[in-house]
């Protein structure tokens, strides 16, 4: 089936904050808020985001999903920004009906933990995501930085052009496809449920955060054994930021882990790419075709 996009947003349209799965202060959603109405845009806040929570969630698997669910089926919401990740996602997946997020598609927007909602969307509802950072991002010193204004350009309408250096481990050529993927953890959480995804002839983005080096190499593996890594058109490895080895060297680095992951397949490879956990986190349209090229000197990947 074709794929949905979601209208570009306009001043005047609403940005519903959710958290549906972490905690997070309402003081980390401040600065974010202040900067979409800026950009002229009206906020709904959502009950989960600085709730009263007393242990890790937002709030009870019930009230987050509800809160989602509002969001989704209200046609005076024009995007959805998740206030953070963290886990919990998959707790109230399948709890949400998309129907009318079907019929009214909108941006869903955040990483990490989010990931799930992107891979289930893709899958269930042939609609397009933003992979993003959220509002915790709007924090950092970079507020005004190539990757939040990147944020702006893409809820505007504006097609994605992203280009960086190369990677002595990048395998070279040009792949297009539909760009699809997130979090390694998630990717591979999400195996064998109605929220995996089909990877073939796609371009996969995959980033991760705190793993140990031998945890990152079994979720790869889990990916490879599932056919996920076998037909891609293109690979883009990400940031995998505050990896961790074993008081036990696990006896390889992590390029050498991702390297060796696809060292069977010709597909072109992109190491390194600023998608990550960390202060480089380019929006992507999740579910919308690109070109990727890698060459000698860099990488570009391009909406089509």
């Amino acid at each position: 089936m074709p794929i949905i996009i979601p209208p570009s947003l306009k001043k005047g349209d609403t940005i519903g904050i959710t958290c549906p799965a972490g905690y997070m202060p309402l003081q980390r959603a401040e600065n974010c808020i202040r900067t979409l109405q800026q950009w002229g845009f009206n906020v709904m806040l959502g009950k989960t985001v600085g709730s009263d929570s007393d242990n890790y969630f937002s709030a009870s698997d019930e009230d987050r999903a509800d809160e989602l669910q509002a969001m989704l089926d209200d046609p005076n919401i024009h995007a959805i920004l998740c206030g953070r990740g963290g886990y919990g996602t998959s707790r109230i997946i399948d709890r949400l009906n998309f129907k009318a997020f079907k019929k009214n598609p909108k941006w869903l927007i955040g990483f990490s933990d989010i990931t799930l909602l992107h891979t289930h969307i893709f899958t269930n509802c042939h609609v397009a995501t933003l992979h993003s950072p959220m509002a915790a991002a709007f924090n950092l010193k970079n507020n005004n930085s190539t990757y939040i204004n990147a944020l702006h350009r893409c809820l505007k309408g504006r097609k994605n052009k992203i280009t960086c250096h190369s990677h002595p481990f990048n395998r070279k050529g040009t792949a297009e496809g539909l760009l699809v993927g997130g979090n390694l953890a998630l990717l591979a959480h999400a195996i064998g449920t109605k929220s995996d995804i089909d990877t073939k002839g796609k371009i996969l983005f995959i980033e991760d955060v705190g793993e140990l080096l031998y945890n990152t190499d079994r979720m790869l593996q889990q990916l490879k054994r599932a056919g996920k890594l076998k037909q891609l058109a293109g690979l883009i490895f990400g940031g995998f930021t505050e990896s961790k080895d074993t008081e036990r060297p696990f006896g390889k680095s992590l390029e050498e882990i991702l390297y060796e992951a696809v060292a069977a397949y010709d597909y072109p490879v992109s190491f390194g790419f600023p998608i990550s956990h960390d202060d480089a986190n380019y929006p992507v349209k999740t579910g919308v075709a690109h070109q990727l090229k890698i060459s000698n000197g860099k990488v570009t990947l391009s909406e089509l």
